[in-house]
């Protein structure tokens, strides 16, 4: 497409550059958070690992190095904090300089920007293929770290997607358990409007600008933003205009209570406001933190697309992954920590189950204990247990590079959408806006 960049994608491709100035000017004197109390600083020795989430990333990294340690007592290892942006911003700026004294060993990194990465810097992560058999893990989580065949990275958290839902609304709204199981979209709207009329409670919220939505529709049909190959496909993909039309439908339907922040996301399940949460599975520690609504919980699949014969109810929200970086100092020692434990320790898998509601990928695990069980809060259900095995059948899709800056401008197109202008025309303005955007970047 010939189109003129727009004013917002100049201020897109300004504020990007502006920050990896600012980074790299502030990469001398600023620091990474300082290791926890129970790391080594023999920095000529230690593995130090970077993650963010101290309730769940750092806390399952830091029950690793316990098991790690009992195989390894003169091991160390440190973990340090790091905010998801903070770790983006570094890993960019010390990349780009060649500037690697302080770059973990280990770096957590979400699925959605991997392929960034191993795109422009390869020569920066260390191949796994020798420590791991991409065979062992759900595909959808190991398709998308392995360009070429090699494996760059060990799969963590599952973003396996579960329809949660309060059974005691969808009763008063005349339906059961039953009739939560493999629902389509269109039936789930209907379901939604007597849960309305019946309790007075919206069916699920919507942040307009957050299209985790969209994108749990998109790849439970196996689409994206972009094809099998990585490129742009916005035009002319009719799962994604599915997927617009069904989330207009939500929105006309009046069953959707807005939010605008994480806060108020959670806020409105745990104050009852809504009836369901359509989203990942690393969701149930905030679910379970309303203890009055113990026993009122249950979980279903995720609602697939009306009409679209190749989704199914399977789906994933977000989820990451382990790298190992190559010039960080200690490439062997880290591969072998992963090795270990997140690579192939089902015992260590299990346990965080039990303690952050940890849904692993690695199939092994699916036998394990706390993934065998109930659990009293979702009424006994045992919900990890369906999590693993829904992971098995999420289609595998192509992230592409860009997803955070094709949804910019996406969030714009569908809000246009919803307000009734023309899809074709929007969609045929976005896509020569995002073609134009990635254009003046790689040219830079």
């Amino acid at each position: 497409m010939g189109c003129m960049m727009g004013s917002r994608t100049k201020k897109l491709i300004f504020a990007a550059l502006f920050a990896i100035l600012f980074f790299a000017l502030a990469a001398c004197t600023r620091s990474p958070s300082e290791p926890d109390s129970g790391a080594s600083m023999d920095e000529e020795a230690a593995v130090t690992i970077w993650a963010w989430d101290e309730g769940f990333n750092i806390a399952a990294a830091k029950t690793a190095r316990e098991f790690y340690l009992k195989a390894h007592p003169d091991a160390n290892i440190e973990i340090v904090t790091v905010a998801q942006d903070d770790i983006v911003s570094r890993l960019n700026t010390r990349f780009a300089s060649g500037a690697y004294d302080d770059l973990p060993d280990i770096v957590l990194i979400e699925d959605y920007r991997i392929q960034g990465y191993l795109h422009t810097y390869p020569e920066e992560f260390a191949e796994l293929s020798d420590i791991a058999d991409t065979g062992d893990f759900a595909a959808y989580k190991t398709d998308m770290g392995q360009p070429d065949g090699s494996l760059y990275g060990i799969p963590f958290d599952c973003g396996v997607a579960g329809l949660f839902y309060r059974t005691d609304y969808i009763r008063q709204a005349g339906y059961d358990s039953e009739d939560m199981q493999d629902l389509t979209w269109d039936e789930y709207i209907k379901i939604g409007k007597a849960v309305k009329e019946k309790t007075g409670k919206y069916m699920l919220t919507l942040n307009p600008g957050d299209l985790g939505q969209l994108r749990m529709m998109l790849q439970s049909a196996g689409s994206w933003y972009t094809d099998a190959e990585g490129n742009l496909d916005i035009l002319g993909n009719d799962i994604l205009k599915e997927s617009i039309r069904t989330y207009k439908k939500i929105v006309d339907a009046g069953i959707a209570a807005y939010t605008a922040d994480w806060g108020q996301f959670v806020g409105a399940f745990n104050s009852g406001e809504v009836a369901t949460v359509p989203t990942g599975c690393w969701i149930i520690p905030s679910i379970e933190n309303a203890e009055d609504q113990k026993g009122k919980w249950a979980v279903a699949k995720i609602p697939r697309l009306s009409g679209v014969e190749s989704s199914v109810n399977a789906s994933s929200l977000g989820g990451g992954g382990w790298y190992v970086l190559k010039n960080a100092g200690h490439e062997e020692e880290a591969k072998d920590f992963l090795k270990e434990t997140f690579a192939s320790n089902a015992e260590l898998l299990d346990r965080l189950a039990g303690e952050i509601k940890l849904i692993s990928t690695l199939k092994m695990t699916s036998q394990e204990e706390n993934y065998s069980r109930g659990i009293d809060f979702f009424g006994g259900q045992n919900i990890l247990g369906d999590f693993i095995k829904w992971a098995g059948e999420v289609p595998v899709v192509n992230y592409g590079e860009d997803t955070y800056e094709i949804e910019d401008m996406m969030a714009e197109a569908l809000q246009k959408i919803i307000d009734g202008i023309d899809m074709d025309v929007v969609l045929e303005s976005t896509f020569a806006t995002v073609e134009t955007a990635d254009r003046e970047i790689e040219g830079r």
